[in-house]
């Protein structure tokens, strides 16, 4: 189908489906809000030590930006207090009413991941998938939560992916791509391993909290660096999990890279088969090429969408990578927020549209019975 094609037949379409978001940020109404689901033993441990991460400025965010205060929509402050998204009515009236959301992806921004205590790490995303349930899950059925897991002790990871694996409202299982080794080691294979004996895909979201900085040199100095180097993050994640062979290990295994955009993956894929071509007995546990295991097991959200000078290339990214391997999403309710209507600055063909917005989750988080319940 031509460029041209897809536009007419994009401009005569009206779509009557609903929406996929998968990526919302709740947030907590106070910063005392998520000590009440700790045990108090965690909570005196959290009164008198706090948090102590990778993240070099104790206390806060390593970059202002990224702080509630100036990261967000100027009008998703919820008219009964709060920060943005920490309130479930204003939340509903603003994206989930207006936008037609058919379900809406949680991905909490929490440290629960990436504290120096393992034992405390446990008891905060144990408290972190807790919170989600009182607060979200129970209360909003359009609403899916992520099983927040301390990733570095595979022991606590393991024990809190079994105590929610059963519960249908959680659809993945997050952890943050800047783990303190690369994510294809074997030392996590075991959660891989979990991940695809129960279905749930491993969504790795690329901003906030991580043991390392977003590039290899370490902590940038401007905001800039670090919102540009999002895709960073995804792409060590990506290349160290295919070369390492947990996909071949595990072919259900399923990754998606949340908040990374997508422009990248193509070159990355045409590299990566170059260098598995020319050293390719190196990795002899690799049976295909890697851009094979990206067509089988790997998924990307779309925000931030990329924006070449010229929209039109945005074209070829789609036939290079495939709307097959895209999923729609908002980034609700931070500053860079995409619309669904307006986020793809070129007409898209009524199947890719509708495959990107809404079956791609449908199907790899199997929602399928609940969709068609509601239908």
């Amino acid at each position: 189908m031509n460029e041209m094609t897809m536009e007419r037949q994009a401009e005569t379409v009206s779509p009557t489906y609903g929406v996929v978001d998968c990526d919302i940020h709740p947030a907590f109404s106070e910063r005392s809000e998520l000590a009440r689901y700790l045990p108090a033993r965690w909570q005196e441990h959290l009164r008198d030590f706090g948090l102590r991460t990778g993240n070099p400025f104790a206390g806060s965010m390593p970059y202002p930006r990224l702080t509630p205060g100036n990261g967000m929509r100027r009008d998703a402050w919820p008219p009964s207090g709060g920060p943005p998204a920490s309130d479930l009515a204003f939340l509903q009236e603003q994206l989930l009413d207006p936008l037609n959301i058919e379900f809406g992806l949680l991905q909490p921004l929490a440290a629960g991941s990436s504290v120096f205590n393992q034992q405390f790490g446990r008891a905060l995303c144990t408290a972190i998938n807790d919170w989600q349930i009182d607060k979200w899950l129970s209360k909003e059925p359009r609403l899916r939560g992520a099983i927040c897991v301390p990733q570095e002790d595979v022991e606590g990871a393991l024990a809190e992916i079994e105590r929610r694996a059963s519960d249908r409202r959680f659809v993945q299982i997050a952890i943050p791509p800047r783990a303190l080794e690369p994510a294809g080691r074997q030392r996590y294979w075991p959660i891989y391993e979990a991940a695809a004996h129960h279905g749930l895909p491993i969504g790795m979201h690329s901003a906030a909290y991580g043991s390392r900085a977003n590039t290899g040199a370490g902590w940038t100095s401007f905001y800039i660096e670090e919102h540009y180097a999002f895709s960073n993050a995804a792409q060590t994640a990506l290349t160290s999990m295919i070369f390492e062979g947990a996909f071949e290990r595990y072919p259900g295994l399923k990754l998606v890279l949340v908040e990374g955009g997508f422009a990248w993956l193509p070159p990355l894929m045409w590299r990566m088969d170059r260098e598995w071509t020319r050293m390719r007995n190196e990795v002899p546990h690799l049976t295909r090429a890697p851009s094979s295991y990206v067509g089988s097991n790997v998924w990307l959200t779309t925000q931030p969408i990329e924006e070449p000078e010229n929209n039109r290339h945005l074209y070829d990214l789609l036939r290079w990578i495939g709307a097959g391997r895209l999923m729609f999403s908002t980034d609700y309710p931070h500053w860079d927020f995409d619309h669904p209507e307006h986020a793809f600055k070129v007409p898209l063909s009524p199947q890719d549209r509708r495959a990107i917005v809404r079956d791609n989750a449908i199907s790899l988080f199997r929602l399928n019975a609940e969709a068609k319940a509601r239908a």
